[in-house]
């Protein structure tokens, strides 16, 4: 597939009622007047970034996925983001990314945010998530993956890094420039996806959800701090003939991840 229209839905989220965000997120995706392949919401889209897993953790099979689920054939779109999930007595920050038909892939936070003892609650994952999706291929991230340039390194040609995130506005200069750099060293379409508004801990978020091409340049609208959805078409037949013209990646350094 040339074209790809990914959807970045910026919300202010309601704090650790997850009721509420699936309705919230049900109403925006019905509201949405482009048609769309892909949608990606933020991190921990049903609670707000939370350390309460004891109370929020869902199983894998609960009411998030299936929401997920029944949304993406509803509307025949594939959709990503992260949820808290309880699994073998374990806690984990869960990235799911839903295709069309219900089927779906999981990735686990790697990188757990030590400055919130993200890693007091939750268990850390080991593996990278390669999605191939309608002859695309996507790594998806959480949050605090996205300053760690390792692991998101493009070691396996993927066309688009899609990072889902709670990153506090006191941070933001931070987002912007990571997120850019990111598209610039992999060279590769970036889109991360980021919320507005104070969670239960008085943490302000200022949004700046956006995708970036290949060279860096930002194609979404500029400087959003407002809730808001936007889809952008991302094209393959530029992103290689980007590549083709500019070989960086032929002279990347050759490493193994762990």
């Amino acid at each position: 597939m040339e074209k790809l229209s990914v959807t970045i839905i910026q919300a202010d989220l309601h704090w650790e009622n997850a009721e509420l965000n699936r309705e919230m997120f049900s109403k925006k995706i019905n509201e949405l007047s482009l048609s769309t392949d892909l949608i990606v919401l933020p991190e921990m889209f049903t609670t707000g970034f939370s350390m309460n897993a004891e109370n929020l953790a869902e199983e894998t099979n609960g009411s998030s996925l299936a929401w997920l689920q029944q949304q993406a054939k509803k509307f025949e779109v594939a959709l990503t983001g992260s949820v808290i999930i309880t699994e073998n007595n374990n806690y984990y920050n869960r990235l799911f990314f839903v295709f069309p038909d219900g089927s779906f892939k999981t990735y686990d936070k790697k990188h757990l945010f030590t400055l919130a003892d993200e890693q007091n609650t939750y268990s850390a994952g080991k593996e990278r998530l390669l999605v191939e999706y309608k002859g695309w291929k996507i790594c998806p991230l959480i949050c605090y993956d996205l300053r760690f340039p390792v692991w998101s390194r493009n070691t396996e040609d993927f066309d688009l890094l899609l990072y889902v995130a709670n990153w506090p506005k006191k941070r933001t200069q931070a987002w912007d420039a990571l997120l850019k750099a990111r598209a610039i060293e992999n060279m590769c379409y970036v889109a991360g996806v980021n919320r507005v508004g104070f969670d239960g801990n008085s943490h302000e978020y200022s949004g700046h959800s956006a995708i970036y091409d290949m060279l860096g340049k930002q194609i979404s609208t500029l400087n959003h701090e407002v809730v808001f959805s936007e889809t952008i078409q991302l094209s393959k037949q530029e992103l290689n003939e980007t590549r083709k013209r500019f070989a960086f990646l032929n002279d990347k350094d050759e490493f193994t991840l762990k």
